[in-house]
């Protein structure tokens, strides 16, 4: 069989594999059975020999030998092995090594005999010690005794190559098996056949070596050698292992098209079905091989179980399980846990209940985990609760039944029930306010009372605290407290942070103070918490004075809330008192980080210091700050807002000295600040720098530039820099249509403009109020009546006509006037105003009548 039809495409799942059905004529005309009955197995090595291939006399010796050696301490003077050293043989010492059950022994037994004068170890020796040290898995001895074959120049034969070669496989010493056969093949000590090849592949298999596995393959193709079905198990295994479901399909589809589909062959890919979520094909394939006569066996079906659950395919994993009770296997306890679990996950609770029932039926006793999981599935209703702990409360200890306790009220806030999980703890404690709990009577009674511990309060605090009830959650830690439970440094933690959290600082404090009393000692959390309340807060005083504290005991404060308090004092032009923090900060020992002080300069610039943010910028600088594009980026366009493009450029050189990539951003500002500086050649010369640096312009970058253009007059140059931004597939966006159709307006290229207007709407974007008066300005100014007038009628059809109170009405006004004055375009004017669509301008200018409408 040619190696590419082991590894040949297949498409999909169910057309890739050939299920054949009962009757199918190949099952009546292959030479040999298409599957083969449970008890044809491989053998697990080379046919060995054992006593029965020894003489009478021989096996005298072997036990003789036995005996001396398993008597007292191995020693090879001792004059009874000697005196027995004439009469060993190859055969005796094979039995003998058999027959040990202390590796060790056998070790110092078979180096004992190969120092023997004119004795030499055959392979069946060496079989016998590698099958020793294999089941004792000493690997560093086995590996020892590989190179021990090779150096010795014992020659085998390929059954023999094969069996060693497994023993290093069984071990994982894999490279030790490789190297074994091809240093055996090229000294010439064996020529190996299909068996050893098959045996090598089985190690390569188990240890996901497909390259190796389909070299080898190869290997044998080129020698002639047939592939059989312990050819190809291996292969189906390690495509199946990798997870490589077109070749192991293949693969299998070739074992299936010869006939060597057996139940171990039908199991690997079975499992490989289940762990690739094809659930359904590995039933199809289960109840093929039940059609068939043959069966999973128990691990097999156990893997499946836990293949479909991961899955939640619980339907299938009922039926497999159905399967086993019926095949009658042990159902363990893990089992029945996976089982239950994942009809929990599914809200199958029902079902659930029933495989609890039967396992106590079965004689097996629940552990805590399944019981666990069926409360945290039943815990969604009270009532729900209440009828599962009738059915096993009595399954459980003493002992338990407090850690029972604690698994419901976990249960009902993990389902968020917290109302019924404070009810309840309340109840136990005797403080029954609403009345108690229908669970209490299981906690409560006289023969079993359950003790509250520290955590039968900490599911329940954390629950409240999860749901926002803080208060109550403060209220129960207190009782917790009198009730004689020891708070830990967790509840106390959650607490300051919920209270941090909604600035309740004195409250925080306070808890903070009773910690220390309690002997717990507050951590680089608990600090924080109260620090990033107080940055919050935005007292300085404060939160320098906590960092103080914090040095004391080691804690670092997070960097995020000091750039939170920076940023919010700068947000109210407090960045003066912004940068007196971080100075505070710098000689508590605490430096502030880029971002900080980045936070800090666009905080000056923004009360107009541009000049105090370039000078803490400069002084970070010379602290050894590196900043990053985001920092000079704030000064960047604070420079050119400034129009101190120069200096901005400068500042962008020394970006770039310093190994910094300027952003499209950067690029953006620089352009914006020439054109506004009226040096449009400057700015498209930044244009070619960005192109020169790999930058990609953006949608604003080519906007800012067209705008720049039309500004001096240059709309023919702006419409090349257009057709370019398209050819280079950069979109323009409503903004760049409205910034191009302005511009050729005010340069007085109103047929330009209208054809870009028109456009921009057939790609769906609305024209804002101002682009229909650049419009209309620019039609007026050449004489297009009619222009106009389709501009304002369109401008009342979209609603986009201004009030008489907008600073653009002036220019509606103008155009109406002008339009009522063209006998083209009055009576259409006039019409519009006597339906009131339009304003008469001669009442809002004070002269009426002057064009009075007449319809």
């Amino acid at each position: 069989m040619a190696l590419s039809r082991i590894i040949k495409s297949n498409q999909t799942l169910v057309k890739s594999i050939k299920l054949i059905p009962p009757n199918s004529s190949l099952l009546h005309s292959c030479k040999s059975p298409l599957f083969f009955p449970s008890n044809q197995r491989r053998p697990i090595c080379a046919k060995h020999r054992n006593d029965n291939f020894l003489s009478s006399d021989q096996i005298n010796i072997s036990n003789a030998f036995i005996s001396i050696l398993i008597k007292q301490p191995f020693s090879p003077n001792n004059p009874e092995l000697n005196n027995l050293v004439p009469l060993l043989t190859h055969k005796i010492v094979e039995s003998v090594l058999n027959n040990l059950k202390n590796w060790r022994l056998a070790q110092q037994f078979f180096t004992w005999v190969s120092s023997l004068p004119g004795y030499k170890h055959n392979i069946y020796t060496y079989n016998a010690m590698a099958s020793i040290l294999s089941r004792a898995r000493q690997n560093a001895q086995l590996k020892a005794l590989a190179l021990d074959v090779v150096d010795s120049n014992c020659s085998m034969n390929p059954g023999a190559l094969g069996f060693f070669i497994r023993c290093l496989g069984s071990v994982g010493l894999v490279d030790e098996a490789n190297n074994l056969f091809d240093q055996v093949k090229r000294i010439g000590l064996c020529v190996p056949n299909s068996y050893s090849y098959n045996c090598l592949l089985e190690a390569l298999s188990k240890s996901n070596l497909i390259n190796l596995v389909e070299i080898r393959l190869k290997e044998m193709r080129n020698l002639g050698l047939e592939f059989d079905k312990y050819t190809l198990t291996p292969v189906l295994q390690v495509y199946c292992i990798a997870g490589q479901f077109d070749q192991a399909l293949s693969v299998f589809n070739e074992m299936l098209e010869r006939g060597w589909v057996d139940e171990h062959v039908l199991s690997i890919l079975v499992v490989a079905f289940s762990k690739w979520g094809e659930v359904d094909k590995a039933i199809e394939l289960i109840d093929l091989m039940e059609e068939r006569g043959m069966r999973l066996n128990e691990k097999t079906f156990y893997v499946l179980i836990h293949g479909f659950v991961r899955e939640s395919r619980m339907d299938k994993a009922l039926c497999l399980f159905d399967k086993i009770r019926k095949l009658g296997f042990c159902r363990s306890v893990s089992l029945f846990d996976v089982m239950i679990g994942g009809l929990c996950k599914n809200n199958e609770r029902e079902k659930a209940l029933s495989l609890y029932s039967e396992m106590k039926e079965l004689g097996i006793d629940p552990d805590f985990g399944i019981l666990t999981k069926l409360i945290y599935s039943f815990s969604e209703e009270e009532e729900e609760m209440d009828r599962l702990l009738q059915q096993c409360w009595e399954d459980v200890g003493s002992q338990p039944k407090n850690l029972l306790f604690n698994s419901v009220l976990e249960g009902l806030v993990r389902n968020g029930s917290i109302d019924t999980a404070c009810n309840l703890i309340q109840s136990v404690m005797g403080n029954n306010r609403n009345g108690g709990s229908v669970l209490v009577k299981y906690f409560l009674n006289e023969k079993e009372v359950v003790t509250l511990n520290t955590n039968s309060f900490t599911s329940v605090i954390n629950g409240l605290l999860g749901a926002g009830k803080v208060d109550m959650a403060l209220c129960l830690f207190r009782e917790m407290v009198q009730f004689g439970c020891n708070p830990t440094l967790s509840h106390c933690n959650n607490l300051i942070d919920a209270l941090c959290k909604l600035n309740r600082l004195e409250e925080s404090y306070e808890l903070l103070r009773q910690m220390k009393e309690m002997g717990l000692e507050p951590t680089h959390f608990t600090h924080n918490c109260i620090f990033g309340c107080l940055c919050r807060l935005e007292d300085v005083e404060g939160a320098v004075e906590l960092v103080r504290k914090m040095r004391f005991y080691g804690h670092e404060p997070w960097i995020k809330y000091s750039t939170l308090l920076v940023k919010n004092l700068c947000k109210h032009e407090k960045a003066v008192e912004a940068c007196k923090f971080l100075t505070d900060m710098a000689q508590e020992g605490f430096l502030p980080d880029i971002i900080t002080y980045s936070a800090a300069i666009n905080g000056l610039i923004k009360i107009k210091s541009v000049d105090k943010g370039l000078e803490l910028f400069q002084e970070i600088c010379a602290r050894g700050y590196c900043p990053d594009v985001i920092s000079y980026n704030i000064l960047l366009k604070a420079l050119c807002k400034a129009k101190r493009v120069a200096e901005a450029e400068g500042l962008l050189n020394d970006m770039m000295l310093k190994g910094l990539v300027p952003s499209e951003v950067t690029y953006n500002y620089l352009i914006d600040g020439w054109c506004k500086n009226g040096e449009i050649d400057r700015a498209m010369l930044c244009l070619s720098k960005m192109f020169g640096k790999e930058r990609e312009a953006n949608v604003i970058t080519y906007a800012t530039l067209v705008d720049g253009l039309c500004n001096f007059g240059r709309p023919d140059d702006a419409l090349k820099l257009w057709d370019e931004m398209g050819r280079k597939g950069c979109i323009p966006n409503r903004i760049a249509y409205h910034t191009l159709v302005n511009g050729l307006c005010k340069c007085g290229r109103s047929s330009a403009a209208l054809v870009h207007f028109n456009e921009m709407k057939e790609k769906e974007m609305r024209p804002d109020s101002y682009i229909y008066i650049a419009l209309i300005s620019a039609f007026l100014s050449d004489t297009n009546l009619p222009c106009v007038l389709d501009m304002l009628k369109e401008m009342v059809d979209v609603g986009n006509l201004p009030d008489p109170l907008d600073k653009n009405f002036p220019i509606i006004r103008g155009a109406i006037c002008k339009l009522l004055e063209d006998a083209r375009t009055s009576f259409s004017i006039k019409h519009l105003i006597a339906e009131g669509k339009i304003p008469d301008v001669s009442l809002l200018e004070g002269v009426e009548g002057r064009h009075e409408p007449s319809i």
